[in-house]
């Protein structure tokens, strides 16, 4: 009797202890890993599990369980996967995210369960607007930025037209408005194509110089990238009509447009020259650790996306449970990102620069990304202004 009284008592104070008792850390990361695209996903997770590393594979000492799923690149399989991280898994943090449409799929979901969410790459505008949230961060740039960079670069340059290229799903509309919101020459064509399918431009390079344009803007990531600039060269338009970008043109892609990403500018919030002592650590070990491969913006915002984390798991000491004091402390984003100190605003958007990046070849004679010039400083995305949370 004296036993089972022991036992029930037992069971009484275990179940009686808080959510702190928690003796690691979950995280959900959400992002591609099959398919044409899952180089991109690949290079997110090799990332993340460097920061891991850098951080002893443990968060204010408890450690690190990473739970990885695979979105297919599409929107239904996000949502179902981050449906399983919260309800099954019961993650603390969601992270990942390439896509759009995507991570627009899944918000809901983390939202309403006040799960953290941290987009490590997708920036829908929505996000930045009517849908942001208390639970959701990025450590990336609302969509429409980096092309906005872009806009203003090619006013510097005396651009005086432009002919609008990229795919028909959310992030191609936001890119294309981004371009428009600051190129003050004239638009004169703005095609959008089949989203992830179409990969042959012919019709829309065609479209691009019979339309006198003076210049061509595209946003195509992954593949499509690179059939784009391919098949542009191919064409012979790159000797006939200078070509503007973001996010076509990355450590990932440049081993196969070669040559033809040469003289292409585009404009990032992130290049692996950046100058401090946190970026240099993380390429040189990036190199070490995944030999013969190059760490990208992709991978860079999910090191940041550990490093935020940690910041706000450390100010709670581990007290998992304190969710409004972990809101507060990833708002300083108290933490040495890989592209220097930055700010959020309202919307938990980065308040940051962005940089003009040109392709050139290193001293191995090999092809790599190099800061010419920083575009704007401090830049904060239209939508904030939409944002209802105090």
């Amino acid at each position: 009797m004296k036993k089972a009284s022991w036992l029930a008592g037992a069971m009484a104070l275990a179940l009686a202890q808080p959510a702190t008792a928690a003796d690691s850390v979950k995280i959900g990361f959400v992002s591609t890993f099959s398919g044409p695209t899952a180089v991109i996903g690949n290079d997110m997770r090799n990332s993340f599990e460097l920061a891991l590393d850098h951080l002893g594979r443990k968060i204010d000492g408890k450690p690190v369980e990473v739970i990885y799923e695979d979105d297919q690149q599409k929107p239904d399989v996000g949502k179902q996967k981050t449906e399983k991280l919260v309800q099954s898994d019961k993650v603390d943090f969601i992270v990942g995210y390439i896509w759009s449409n995507v991570l627009l799929a899944s918000l809901k979901t983390a939202v309403d369960s006040k799960t953290f969410l941290i987009s490590a790459n997708a920036g829908p505008s929505q996000l930045a607007g009517e849908l942001c949230s208390p639970y959701v961060f990025s450590t990336s740039w609302q969509n429409d930025q980096t092309p906005a960079a872009m806009g203003l670069y090619m006013n510097q340059k005396g651009v005086k037209s432009v002919f609008l290229i990229g795919p028909n799903y959310a992030a191609g509309k936001d890119m294309l408005a981004g371009v428009k919101s600051t190129f003050k020459g004239e638009v004169v064509g703005e095609e959008y194509t089949v989203w992830p399918s179409q990969l042959d431009f012919s019709a829309e390079l065609t479209k691009a110089r019979n339309s006198k344009a003076e210049s061509i803007f595209v946003f195509y990531p992954g593949a499509a990238g690179v059939q784009f600039l391919n098949q542009y060269a191919q064409a012979g338009i790159k000797a006939q009509i200078p070509l503007y970008t973001a996010f076509t043109i990355d450590e990932l892609s440049l081993p196969l447009q070669k040559d033809n990403a040469i003289g292409i500018p585009g404009a990032q919030e992130w290049v692996n020259d950046l100058p401090n002592a946190e970026n240099k650590k993380f390429v040189e070990d990036y190199r070490k650790k995944y030999p013969g491969l190059r760490p990208t913006y992709y991978g860079a915002q999910a090191y940041d996306a550990a490093q935020l984390i940690n910041s706000a798991v450390v100010a709670v000491k581990g007290d998992l449970t304190k969710k409004d004091a972990m809101k507060a402390e990833m708002e300083k984003a108290n933490f040495k990102s890989l592209r220097g100190p930055f700010k959020y605003g309202n919307n938990h958007i980065p308040i940051q620069n962005f940089y003009l990046q040109d392709v050139v070849k290193d001293a191995d004679g090999q092809l790599s990304l190099k800061t010419v010039a920083t575009i704007v400083k401090d830049d904060q995305d239209k939508f904030h202004d939409k944002c209802s949370m105090k």
